[in-house]
């Protein structure tokens, strides 16, 4: 005798080889001996064989039209067998039997399984809903087999094209067309980017990694909402000194300016001057919600997104030929440039002028310095300063933070509107010059100093810290060991970093002796430092990527097939005279950091951005100078 019974969802045939009444041991056409329960039995025959039943049964079921056996059924329960023997007209073989069980098994839109052998025919609504269903998705099927053909021959169907910023940036895996454009990915072996780069729907790399990162940070767009700049404070008293900056071509959010008066018989006095937009935007202000929700100015090549909306940085820049109010550090200084005393200000201070460093490093620079320099404005100014910052430096203990490390400045000629039209130019410029330095030492006394004065006031801030090597926000006072500072609060860019916004609204409240905006502990300040030390490095990396990609497009510009590097550590190299890092799989084993090189350029990716380079041979001179590790300020 064999059996006919249903297991883990399937039909199979088998043996009796004992029957226990409530269990059987059953030996398949395999051979294989199972038990099963005797409640799963679904008919018992002599003949075919096991092994010939379903075999026989299941071209039978084929021929079977679900919709034709939907028809003749009766509604209510039913019993397979019953159904068979009106389907056929007679007592069915054991394998019409089986045939009209696996037609109605393979029909479950038609007919609702309800127990052992038994089923219902779906009710019309139902049936016509479930019907409509599989007509949609075999309609969805087709599509997607369309669309990925058309894909796999870098053709870009509408229905895909439209969703382009999703499948890069947000893919929804619920839709068939994300679903196809996978599939087409895994079949060409192309990431999404460049399977999109490929089809058309991606102009330019340069769109591909700025949508990412407004996608990431500013998903309502970078425009300002209208808002009124706030007006000048009208009643700050007047500083008497002839302030000016120093800064690139290209900086128009101008934090700083710096001053100096002469004491006869003490020595001098200098002045450090911040930017104050904190005595116009109020704490909680629609303005203050702008620049929190930014946290900071976005650089990158040729382009920059600001944390304030223009008119609010062109009334509070420190513009030359204009007074402009400013939180205003006086430090007194003898003849030995020791720092007798301090004083902190709110004034109105004029802005001499605005110093650029392409015109001010040639004649001020590290080989004229020692000499004399020629008849410039502000150059007895300038070299007090550049002594007062060694000295500044020595009693810090530190050599210069930016010594040996080079600057990179990115000159992007053409519209970004359209960036593959664009041509990059690279300069490098040495970090640690007089004029750097100078700027660099008055700026971590200004921090440092105010930092120091908040904290002995109990006036709540946020501060830098250094120890044991890792550099961290805080609100409390603790050292910055890598400037060799007793505390360093960031003040001195408040146009341009939420933190030092933050930080001057707490010094203007301990100078005018009201009550600080934030409290110490304050739950919305820990926040405000949390997001802005998280939202920073989110910009510092989407500058280092941009800056990659000018590289790279440097590079194909120029037609660069070969180039020099300085080994930084194992297979790590830096590429000459750009500031690009990256790891050379072919480099010789333990060349010691420093070492020069000669690489072959052999791919450049924009998508990535990413360039392979492969070693070609080993250079005779070393540039200690290329591993220095920079030191954060």
């Amino acid at each position: 005798m064999n059996v006919l019974f249903e297991e883990d969802g399937g039909f199979k045939a088998g043996s009796i080889m004992a029957d226990n009444d409530s269990s059987l041991q059953v030996e398949m056409p395999t051979g294989k001996r199972s038990k099963i329960k005797a409640a799963t039995v679904l008919l018992r025959f002599e003949k075919p064989s096991a092994a010939a039943l379903l075999e026989q049964s299941a071209p039978l079921a084929e021929e079977i039209e679900p919709d034709f056996l939907w028809e003749c059924v009766n509604d209510g329960e039913f019993s397979f067998l019953d159904f068979a023997r009106d389907y056929y007209g007679h007592e069915p073989a054991p394998g019409e039997a089986t045939a009209v069980l696996l037609a109605l098994h393979a029909a479950p839109v038609y007919f609702h399984r309800k127990g052992k052998g038994r089923f219902r025919k779906a009710p019309p609504d139902i049936l016509a809903a479930a019907l409509a269903s599989l007509e949609k998705k075999r309609q969805q099927a087709l599509a997607m087999e369309g669309w990925i053909g058309e894909l796999k021959e870098f053709r870009l169907p509408p229905e895909i094209g439209a969703l382009t910023d999703a499948l890069l940036y947000a893919p929804d895996r619920n839709k068939s067309e994300t679903k196809a454009f996978e599939t087409a990915c895994a079949a060409t072996g192309l990431s999404a980017a460049q399977l999109l780069f490929k089809c058309g729907a991606i102009k330019s790399a340069y769109f591909l990694h700025y949508r990412r990162f407004l996608h990431e940070q500013f998903p309502k767009g970078t425009a300002f909402p209208a808002l009124d700049a706030p007006k000048l404070p009208r009643d700050l008293p007047r500083a008497d000194v002839r302030a000016f900056s120093i800064d690139d071509a290209h900086t128009t959010e101008i934090d700083d300016a710096l001053s100096v008066v002469k004491l006869p018989g003490i020595g001098s006095r200098i002045g450090i001057h911040i930017a104050a937009p904190g005595l116009a935007i109020e704490h909680s202000s629609p303005l203050d919600g702008v620049a929190r929700a930014r946290l900071s100015t976005v650089y990158m090549p040729g382009n920059k997104i600001t944390m304030l909306p223009d008119a609010v940085v062109q009334n509070y820049t420190l513009a030359g030929g204009v007074d402009c109010p400013a939180v205003s550090l006086y430090l007194t200084v003898n003849d030995a440039l020791e720092i007798l005393s301090h004083e902190s200000r709110l004034e109105m201070v004029h802005i001499a002028a605005n110093l650029r460093h392409h015109e001010i490093e040639p004649w001020f620079n590290a080989e004229t310095i020692g000499g004399p320099l020629p008849d410039q404005p502000f150059k007895d100014e300038l070299l007090h300063l550049w002594h007062f910052a060694n000295a500044c430096e020595g009693r810090r203990g530190k050599p210069s933070a930016m010594q040996g490390i080079n600057d990179y400045n990115f000159a992007i000629d053409g519209d970004l509107a359209d960036p593959d039209a664009c041509t990059v130019e690279i300069s490098e410029r040495k970090r640690g010059s007089p004029l750097d330095k100078l700027v660099a030492e008055l700026m971590i006394v200004a921090n440092s100093t105010w930092g120091g004065l908040l904290a002995e006031k109990n006036v709540a801030c946020l501060y830098r810290a250094q120890t044991q090597g890792k550099v961290r926000m805080t609100t409390s006072p603790l050292p910055h060991e890598g400037l060799g500072v007793p505390q360093y609060a960031w003040m001195t860019s408040p146009l341009r970093r939420y933190c030092d916004l933050v930080n001057q609204w707490q010094l203007i409240a301990c100078l005018k002796g009201e009550t600080p905006a934030f409290a110490q502990k304050s739950a919305e300040l820990f926040g405000a430092m949390r997001d802005f030390e998280t939202t920073y490095a989110a910009y510092a990396d989407f500058q280092r990527l941009m800056e990659r990609y000018w590289c790279l497009r440097w590079l194909q510009q120029h037609g660069i097939t070969e180039i020099d590097a300085t080994v930084r550590r194992e297979q790590l190299v830096k590429l000459d005279h750009l500031p690009v890092l990256l790891r050379v799989p072919s480099l010789p084993g333990d060349l010691p950091p420093a070492q020069r090189v000669h690489l072959a350029v052999e791919t450049l990716d924009l998508l990535s951005p990413e360039i392979s380079c492969r070693f070609l041979s080993l250079l005779g001179e070393s540039n200690p100078a290329e591993v220095i590790e920079e030191e954060e300020q």
